[in-house]
Order: structure tokens, then sequence, then C-alpha cells
């Protein structure tokens, strides 16, 4: 039982930290479309920035959070009117998003180990290698911030898109693009405004990726799949569906870990992308596509 428990506490303290790593991605695709294969790349630049913080001035990576969201979320808009603003209403926009965001993620690592090396790094405050202890079980506290912290802006980001007005704005074009247009919402304003969203959350996730794993320039390679699989079962663009599905398989991935081998806990991502692929394409929340 003990072990049973110890496994659920740290499947849920890592599915936080997946789910602030994926939501970035679903808001992105959920309002332009963009399919953000260079979002993992984008996560690796956060935790630079927040270990370059840490190592130089000595700033904790929760206080550097901010500092890399805002960072990341200007280098979104710049990537955004150089990169996908001119193609915006095209019809196969999708498809060429994801070559778009492939080369983008290539440059990406290439500056970032140009710079830095492919040496693998982690920032190490001292609640990194902390814990608090309930009896005989334990809770990382370095986990436990992340988790509470990715919850925490999720939770903010979910009352923005709920009850602010630029929120209802990007939900409309979320919906229907041209509908939203039609009503008077600028959806290019949105479109640039929801990419740095997206891109600021990728850097907020960096902050904390930087502490609970180690990582690298090409390290990215690792998490595409693992984002993927979390956006597609819980429904392309759908966040509620991402953080579902973030909590869902990071719990089972745990688990199978715990009982199987550590090795073959992330091929649960792997297969539940396979799996939702073949049996229900749409995701947990999206919604079936109508035939012509």
């Amino acid at each position: 039982m003990e072990l049973f428990v110890q496994t659920l506490i740290l499947g849920l303290a890592l599915g936080g930290v997946f789910a602030l790593m994926g939501s970035g991605l679903s808001l992105v695709f959920g309002v332009m479309r963009i399919v953000n294969l260079a979002h993992p790349s984008l996560i690796i630049a956060g935790a630079y920035v927040t270990y370059w913080g840490f190592r130089l001035w000595g700033v904790d990576p929760i206080a550097m959070l901010p500092v890399a969201a805002v960072i990341l979320a200007a280098i979104g808009v710049v990537l955004y009117k150089v990169i996908f603003e001119r193609e915006a209403k095209s019809a196969k926009y999708s498809e060429m998003t994801v070559l778009l965001t492939f080369a983008t993620a290539m440059i990406v690592e290439g500056g970032l180990g140009a710079m830095f090396t492919n040496t693998q790094r982690v920032t190490s405050p001292d609640y990194a290698t902390d814990a608090l202890f309930i009896g005989n079980i334990f809770i990382p506290t370095g986990q436990l911030y992340a988790g509470l912290i990715s919850f925490a802006i999720i939770g903010a980001l979910a009352l923005f898109l709920k009850y602010s007005r630029f929120g209802n704005a990007i939900r409309a074009t979320t919906q229907n693009r041209d509908a939203a247009e039609l009503l008077g919402v600028n959806v290019s304003l949105v479109g640039v405004v929801s990419f740095a969203i997206g891109i600021g959350l990728a850097g907020a996730a960096g902050s904390l990726v930087s502490f609970v794993f180690s990582f690298f320039p090409a390290k990215h390679w690792e998490w595409i799949a693992v984002l993927m699989s979390l956006v597609v079962l819980g429904g392309m663009g759908s966040i509620l569906g991402t953080v579902t599905a973030a909590f869902l398989l990071s719990v089972i991935a745990a688990f199978v870990g715990a009982y199987i081998g550590s090795t073959w806990s992330t091929m649960t991502f792997f297969l539940a992308l396979f799996l939702i692929l073949l049996v229900r394409p749409q995701g947990l929340f999206g919604e079936k596509p109508e035939l012509a």
C-alpha cells in the first residue's frame, strides 16, 4: 500500500509539470492551428535562462520563472511576426507549420548547442534534493513545488480565458476564426498574443524543468512525443484535455516504472499516442470531425 501511495504522489507531482509543458502547445494549436514542434526546444531555452540566472547571480529558479516567461514570450512575438503571421489564412496552414516549427526547433537546438554545448545541466537549489516525509512516504520538495506552481499557472490561465474580455476573444477565435472576425474580434492581435502566451508558458515550464530534470539542447527530441501524446489524448486545442491527459499518463507512467521497470515508463506516452490515434483521433475532449 505504501508503494502504491508513494507512486501515486510522484505521478501527480510530475503530472503538474507535464500539464504546464503541454498547455502552451495546446493553446497555440487551438487558436492558430500551429502544430508547434519547436515547443520543447523553447522549454529548454527557458530552462537555460533560469539556469544561468541561478548560476551567475544566485537567483532562485522559482523567482526566475516570470523572467523566463517574459523573455520567451518576447521571442514568441518575434517568431510569430517573422515566420507564422504571413500565411495565417492559408488553407494548408497547419501542414506548413509542421515544417516551419521543425526547422525552428533545429535552429533553436543548434543555437543553444553552439552557446552552451551539449553538456547536461541542472539547476540545484536546496529544495531540489530535499523531501517531505509523512511516515514512510516521501514527497520530493522540488517536484511538489513544481507541481503546485504549474497548477497555479494553469488555473490563472483558465480564469483569464473564461472571465477576461480578451480571453473571450481568444476562445471565440478558437471556436471559429472567421465568425470571430465578423463580430469585430481583431484575430491578428489575438493570434500574436496567444502565441506569445503559449511560448511564455514554455518559458515558465522551462524554469520548473531546470530543477526537476537534467537538460541539454538535444533533449527536446525526447519530449516531442511525450507532449504530443498529452495534446492528442486530451484533444487538439483543449487545455482542459491536455491537463487531464498529463495527470493521467504521468500517474500511469509512474506505476509502470514502479511495478514493471523504469525503462518502460516512457513507453506509456508513446503507446498512448499510438492507441489514441488508432481508436479516437479526436482525443478525450476533442470533437469528432464531420464527414464531408
